[in-house]
């Protein structure tokens, strides 16, 4: 097994959707007084403030999949040495997206959307996403979550307090676009946007992050992404009980921070074995 010849001191962030760099606001200032430069890039367009993209949501409209990776391939391919990659939700397999493609020491994958060819599909999942998929026409569309489909899909666990005030502060319009390929990718022949090669014996190690109540990517989710990768890679998992999808706004964000970064430190660059060593962690 060999390592990095140096240690990552940058820790790259990448939010989901529904939500803006600002999600990761905790944890920066955490990570930060760490020691750790922490960088969380905004997608394309996505660098004015939240109340802006509510009051014009025309760069949600025009986003892609290939256009995000592309400024995450570029922020993360400038710094002086690959970074820890720690993603929320669509953030999640955006960092599986950069690890398969080299980029990366390490990465986390906190309530991960699902990478191609994972077709599990809880029914809190498909409550989640219908008011995306009730209407064809939202796949032109950058389409916003009401204040109670937003309780049910995000903060299910919140107190009503923490959730409206979750709402107020982050949530903002997701592409419909993206959203709708990433459903019928799996009924197109080929790999689409979201494929990652689960063979890839040079991907970085990899940690699941999962909340036992998330609605939205449920651990099923969870547990079958990592499944679906054979190669000789680090592939964890880690259920949190009690935690929604926001699990990096939720009161005791705190222990999962630590987690993530912890786990990160101690699998840095830890490299392919002779056999698979994937290792489920059971519930704390």
């Amino acid at each position: 097994m060999s390592t990095l010849s140096k240690r990552p001191d940058t820790i790259v962030l990448v939010h989901g959707f529904w939500v803006t760099p600002r999600s990761w606001e905790h944890w920066i200032t955490r990570y930060e007084a760490k020691g750790y430069r922490v960088v969380a890039p905004a997608y394309p367009g996505f660098e004015v403030e939240v109340e802006a993209l509510n009051h014009d949501p025309s760069p949600v409209e025009r986003l892609t999949v290939s256009a995000i990776m592309a400024h995450l391939e570029s922020v993360v391919g400038q710094l002086k040495a690959p970074p820890i990659l720690i993603g929320h939700s669509a953030g999640g397999a955006f960092v599986q997206l950069l690890l398969d493609r080299g980029y990366g020491a390490v990465g986390v994958a906190i309530n991960s959307a699902p990478t191609e060819g994972v077709r599990v599909t809880p029914l809190s999942q498909l409550k989640s996403t219908f008011p995306i998929l009730k209407n064809p026409a939202n796949r032109h569309r950058a389409v916003a979550f009401t204040y109670d489909q937003w309780r049910y899909v995000f903060t299910n666990t919140f107190d009503e307090a923490n959730a409206r005030a979750a709402y107020d502060r982050y949530h903002v319009p997701a592409s419909g676009n993206i959203f709708w390929n990433s459903v019928l990718a799996n009924f197109i022949p080929g790999p689409q946007d979201i494929a990652v090669n689960y063979h890839n014996d040079a991907r970085a190690p990899l940690l699941f992050i999962s909340g036992s109540e998330d609605n939205l990517m449920p651990p099923a989710v969870q547990r079958s992404n990592a499944k679906h990768y054979k190669s000789n890679t680090i592939t964890e998992i880690k259920e949190f009980q009690g935690r929604s999808h926001l699990m990096p706004a939720q009161q005791g964000w705190e222990e999962i921070a630590d987690y993530a970064l912890a786990w990160a430190e101690e699998h840095i660059a830890h490299q392919p074995q002779a056999a698979p060593a994937r290792h489920e962690i059971r519930p704390s």
